[in-house]
């Protein structure tokens, strides 16, 4: 199985070249700025890609600006764009302070080490001053997860958790089937 990989500019110049390339593609990561946050053009790229049903991942890039709010651009994705928007993982810090993320899948922290420019990362143990936000935005993924497989529904209402492969198979077909999109963050510039 080959994979490629096509970069299309999101600018309203090369919306003719989206639509081409939107016509072949398995998947796309539709990208956000972490500021801007779900722009006019990104809401038609967005919509294009629905009309080729297209599976997609959401990326909020540029948490190191100024202004950062990665929970502001998950709710404009969810309202502007009526898109399910599940995060994967939520942000340890913003702008200046950005030093990684909380994986809600694995419940660990994955911290960026500036030394080596982002290329070195550690995992670590939760913050506990993040621990209650990570606990809440975990409940809201496996409650996202359960709601796509009926045996799960009942498991989270018996148990009211899942298990990490659990998690992982049903985001997986729930990406594909376009019935959630999962949203992750960084800063692509600092390798973060």
């Amino acid at each position: 199985h080959q994979v490629s990989i096509i970069d299309t500019p999101g600018h309203v110049d090369f919306t003719m070249e989206v639509e081409r390339s939107l016509r072949v593609l398995d998947g796309a990561i539709a990208l956000f700025c972490a500021v801007g946050g779900v722009q006019p053009q990104s809401e038609n790229v967005w919509h294009q890609s629905e009309k080729y049903s297209v599976p997609k991942v959401a990326f909020i890039n540029k948490m190191d600006r100024v202004g950062a709010d990665f929970f502001s651009v998950v709710e404009q994705i969810q309202t502007t764009l009526g898109a399910n928007a599940v995060p994967v993982v939520i942000p340890i810090g913003k702008e200046d302070y950005f030093e990684g993320l909380i994986d809600l899948v694995y419940m660990k922290a994955l911290m960026f080490d500036d030394a080596s420019k982002g290329q070195t990362v550690v995992e670590a143990d939760i913050p506990e001053s993040m621990m209650e936000e990570a606990r809440k935005w975990r409940a809201n993924l496996v409650e996202k997860c359960a709601e796509q497989d009926d045996v799960l529904m009942e498991k989270y209402f018996e148990e009211g958790e899942l298990t990490t492969e659990e998690i992982l198979r049903v985001m997986r077909s729930a990406t594909i089937k376009r019935a959630v999109v999962p949203v992750y963050c960084g800063s692509a510039f600092k390798n973060k």
